[in-house]
């Protein structure tokens, strides 16, 4: 065996365990294991925004879907959420938007957003309707 086709076979023996070893870590984080769907956020004038707050796990992959249902011009804000997940992408009427960042989505209709995401920094998180005060009108996730 030539110098060269030595190098080459500690090469790929050497980039062999580096990718089993990345993907048994993506493992632990959770990204083998699927997506989480979660409970929907529904947007409408004067109902509350969920049912309870959310229990999520940093690390894993998840799916919400956000629908308003057109009652009235609404948004929903949280830049400390949006700043604290990965987000894969945001899905409106089929169109893929991969972003680096979300601050809010805003409803002049009845549609809806599915967001899929991975919480990446433990802690307590809102998103809320804007200028809203009352505890039934923002979603708080619980990230562990």
């Amino acid at each position: 065996m030539t110098k060269l086709a030595l190098h080459a076979a500690v090469a790929a023996i050497l980039a062999a365990f580096a990718f089993s070893a990345m993907a048994q870590e993506r493992g632990r984080a959770g990204l083998l294991s699927g997506v989480t769907r979660l409970p929907p956020i529904t947007l409408s004038v004067g109902k509350p925004l969920a049912e309870k707050p959310y229990e999520l796990e940093s690390g894993k992959y998840y799916r919400i879907e956000i629908t308003s249902d057109g009652t009235g011009e609404l948004a929903i804000r949280g830049p400390e959420f949006f700043r604290n997940v990965w987000i894969n992408e945001v899905v409106i009427n089929d169109i893929e938007v991969r972003p680096l960042g979300v601050d809010s989505i805003e409803f002049d209709s009845a549609g809806t957003a599915r967001i899929s995401f991975v919480p990446i920094r433990p802690g307590t998180f809102e998103l809320m309707i804007p200028g809203s005060t009352g505890e039934s009108q923002r979603a708080v996730f619980n990230v562990k």
